[in-house]
């Protein structure tokens, strides 16, 4: 389900607050639309937790939630050290966790967002997660009889 309420933070925002930095065709001065479904960027997928929760179990019982800084946490960099992945929020409205189980093997973290998290990528700009409990993914690809996660 996506949510019909936009964020009112742009790429321009963002990446000012954070100084991460976006491809030069990327439009800035959009809002950035807020999805409380299933989305993906590149090589990671985010998915709500009731949807994957017999999947998923947090290790840590508590104990290794991080508050997300206010300049971003980066998530995944390609293999190759290509553009990173990052997640941004604004103070004490997201937390990270890393420390999790999932039985595909896939999830690179777990967050709680109080309020709007985004998601910014050089290539791909900036997607808006809805407030909720989310587990992040790598995405794989599925092709000639073989699994391989997706290269961005």
């Amino acid at each position: 389900m996506t949510s019909s309420s936009t964020a009112t933070r742009t790429l321009a925002d963002l990446t000012a607050r954070t100084g991460l930095e976006v491809l030069d065709h990327l439009e800035r001065e959009l809002t950035t639309p807020v999805t409380d479904g299933i989305q993906a960027q590149g090589d990671l997928i985010v998915i709500p937790f009731a949807l994957v929760e017999h999947a998923v179990t947090e290790l840590s019982h508590g104990h290794y939630w991080h508050d997300v800084p206010t300049g971003g946490l980066e998530l995944l960099r390609s293999a190759a050290g290509g553009n990173p992945h990052a997640l941004v929020a604004d103070d004490r409205t997201c937390r990270w966790n890393r420390f999790i189980r999932d039985t595909t093997g896939l999830a690179i973290g777990m967050l709680e967002a109080s309020a709007f998290a985004y998601l910014i990528h050089p290539e791909h700009g900036a997607s808006a997660i809805a407030p909720g409990r989310y587990v992040i993914r790598r995405q794989r690809e599925h092709g000639r009889g073989q699994n391989h996660l997706v290269a961005d």
